[in-house]
């Protein structure tokens, strides 16, 4: 859980709710996302950095980005 100010999805305007609005799952925003709410332009940096580590061009499959991701993860006890 984190400890800095988040906005939820319901008090959300402009630019950070249309962001949620195009980010959100099934489960709504996650909150290592939410943090940045205070400033979409570091949420969306965020997004920039994960979708290019995630499915920009790389020596590494998927698959192996996944499990990368998940070890590191895990050793951090972290939920996400």
């Amino acid at each position: 859980m984190a400890w800095i100010q988040m906005i939820d999805e319901a008090d959300a305007r402009g630019e950070l709710a249309e962001m949620y609005k195009r980010e959100t799952s099934g489960w709504g925003i996650d909150h290592i996302l939410k943090v940045h709410s205070l400033n979409p332009a570091s949420l969306n940096a965020h997004l920039v950095v994960y979708r290019t580590l995630m499915y920009g061009k790389s020596g590494l499959s998927r698959i192996q980005r996944e499990m990368i991701g998940t070890v590191v993860s895990a050793l951090n006890h972290c939920e996400y």
